[in-house]
């Protein structure tokens, strides 16, 4: 490598020229500190310290962080087992007719509700008329030979007994006698049978309930006990629904149902109406109306029906582990309908003094399940709980929680141990988990950031 000799009038103003760069550096620095380009030491680092604010609220200079609570609640929880079930009617007739005839007269609607007794068809009754007067005659006529036996047997009887005949014609006499008698009982018969087939004619409503689809018209022929049922009726009011629960339930439900009837509430998901969505026509050939406006109804309301269990199976189904159960709802209202799909929740006691939060407020990790609990000073303290249950949107504590706590229900995700907080309801501004003034504010943070960060790049160029 060459040795490269260095003048001394060179070497001095290689010296100014590094006492001016040093200058300038301190200059330079000092205008960064009084921008905010560098860091004040009376502020807190950001991040530094859960206390100022968690993982979010460290942004901004130590704030605190804006969450939505609830209060921890002592009330009466039911104790609920979930499931699945399906309404049956109470009881389903396939009316059929009973002789072979012309349908007349149709006496309801499809689709009506009839009563017990209620007239349904009417067949042509002249045929069985006739078959009854007919029945009627044959029995006039062996009532007048019987009527003749008898009076022969009498007379026959005299002269045996004075020994004028022999035994063998006063024997036939008798036989003769009562087999006309026996003859007349089947007359009878004969004639029972004749107005039962012309009632037969007259096809009535076996229970009350409501008709299906008519599968006859007016002058069809229908014939005796055919495959096609002429209509068929349901029993809805009352009404069963059927429902499985877990066998592992068994022992419970047995025990609570011997001290009390088991309720059961039976939800009714209602669907939107048709047409619930209307646009403004377009005419044809034209575009889409932009502007045109959508009418839409109100959201449709689900209903609940209760009902007491009425039925338990006596075996469980090995195959799926499951008991089968029925319960009875008084259905006056016809809002379970045969072969409807229905939420059933059975209730199986009341807790009275269960410890409740919403569902929101509990979290998960790898110790086990806990809240965020808002203290007395306005800081999060984490919880650890055991939960017993959840129903519907709440969960039951077992342990961890006391009446009159307040828990965060929203917003855990920017909250440490200790970190400060503001509480409100969602959607409240700055109070408020997703406020516009909260998001402002974040924004404004983030650009002050990005105009810090574009003053110390122009520094650091101009120091290089």
């Amino acid at each position: 490598m060459p040795i490269i000799e260095r003048s001394p009038f060179l070497s001095g103003r290689i010296d100014r020229i590094a006492l001016i760069c040093l200058i300038l550096a301190s200059v330079t620095s000092a205008a960064c500190t009084r921008d905010g380009g560098g860091t004040d030491p009376q502020q807190p680092v950001a991040g530094a310290s859960g206390q100022t604010g968690g993982r979010g609220g460290g942004r901004g200079g130590g704030g605190t962080v804006p969450v939505v609570t609830a209060p921890v609640v002592s009330k009466a929880v039911p104790v609920t087992i979930p499931a699945v079930g399906t309404a049956e009617p109470l009881a389903t007739v396939q009316v059929r007719a009973q002789v072979t005839g012309q349908v007349s007269a149709i006496h309801f609607a499809e689709g009506q509700d009839v009563t017990a007794g209620a007239p349904l068809f009417t067949l042509d009754a002249r045929p069985f008329e006739a078959a009854l007067q007919q029945a009627q005659a044959v029995l006039a006529r062996d009532t007048a030979q019987a009527k003749n036996a008898q009076a022969q047997r009498t007379r026959y009887e005299d002269l045996f007994n004075r020994g004028l005949i022999a035994r063998d014609q006063y024997e036939t006499q008798i036989a003769n006698s009562l087999a006309l008698e026996s003859t007349l009982a089947a007359d009878q018969a004969q004639i029972e049978n004749a107005r039962l087939n012309l009632q037969y004619s007259h096809i009535l409503a076996p229970i009350s309930g409501r008709t299906g689809a008519l599968n006859v018209h007016q002058g069809d022929l229908v014939r005796a006990n055919d495959t096609t049922p002429l209509v068929v009726i349901n029993q809805v009011a009352p009404i069963y629904v059927t429902f499985s629960v877990p066998g592992r339930y068994l022992p419970e439900i047995r025990r609570y149902q011997s001290q009390q009837p088991l309720r059961i509430d039976a939800r009714i998901q209602a669907g939107g109406a048709p047409g619930s969505q209307q646009t403004a026509p377009v005419a044809p050939g034209a575009g889409p109306a932009l502007d045109a406006p959508t009418v839409v109804t109100a959201p449709p309301i689900a209903t609940t029906e209760a009902g007491t269990v009425s039925f338990i199976d006596n075996s469980v189904d090995p195959s799926t582990g499951t008991i089968k159960m029925k319960g009875t709802f008084a259905n006056e209202d016809h809002a379970l309908w045969p072969g409807l799909f229905v939420q059933v929740t059975l209730v199986l006691r009341t807790e009275p003094n269960a410890i409740v939060v919403p569902a929101a407020a509990v979290q998960a990790s790898q110790a086990g399940q806990f809240v965020f609990v808002v203290k007395e000073d306005r800081t999060a303290e984490v919880r650890n709980i055991t939960v017993g249950r959840q129903q519907g949107d709440e969960i039951v504590v077992a342990q961890g929680l006391k009446p009159g706590e307040v828990v965060v229900t929203d917003g855990q995700l920017r909250l440490t141990a200790g970190a400060r907080i503001t509480t409100g309801t969602r959607g409240e501004g700055p109070e408020g988990s997703g406020g516009s003034e909260g998001r402002e504010g974040q924004g404004r943070e983030d650009a002050e950031g990005r105009r810090g960060g574009g003053r110390r790049g122009a520094n650091r160029g101009n120091q290089s």
